[in-house]
């Protein structure tokens, strides 16, 4: 299986995949691009730019593209997330989407779930005071009609966690158990 774990930032997706590696010690996890990028030397800048978003996006692909074939892996995040963030940005006209659905289409066909992680009615982790809380709806918002209303026939399999980090857990688990 081949699952990312997908939502705006702040919901639990990290969270989310740690109660997950425990429970299927057979899944490899990737990190999310913005640490691996981090990692490589890469510089974002705060707030994020059009094009830190695009190099997560690229970097998101990449790993897709890279672990391509392989099984049991969870990921931190996928292309999706990235085009959530992209399509709300502030200079999101410069951002030519149609030139990256093919790829983006592509990739995330190799994926066999995709956990979404919404932002719920109270709120789970409690936003720092320095982030921008409308620009994390929006981009839930963007993430929720891209994932589940799928304009642009993407085909994945979606599955929308809620509760605690127990909860969604186990929703997960069950979901696989009767795929």
């Amino acid at each position: 299986m081949r699952i990312a774990v997908t939502g705006t930032h702040r919901v639990g997706k990290s969270t989310l995949i740690e109660a997950l590696e425990e429970q299927l010690p057979e899944f490899r996890t990737l990190d999310e691009p913005y640490r691996l990028l981090e990692e490589d030397g890469y510089e974002f800048t705060a707030p994020p730019t059009l094009e830190d978003f695009l190099e997560q996006l690229r970097r998101s692909l990449e790993l897709l593209e890279e672990d391509d074939g392989k099984r049991d892996v969870l990921f931190d995040r996928c292309p999706l997330d990235f085009l959530g963030y992209l399509l709300t940005h502030e200079d999101s006209d410069a951002f030519d989407l149609e030139e990256w659905l093919p790829r983006v289409r592509a990739t995330v066909a190799t994926l066999d779930l995709v956990v979404f992680v919404p932002i719920e009615e109270r709120d789970r982790i409690r936003l720092p005071s320095h982030e921008d809380a409308e620009q994390r709806a929006e981009v839930d918002e963007k993430l929720a009609w891209v994932l589940l209303d799928d304009p642009f026939e993407l085909g994945m399999e979606v599955l929308t966690v809620q509760g605690t980090t127990a909860s969604r857990v186990a929703q997960v688990l069950d979901h696989l158990r009767h795929t």
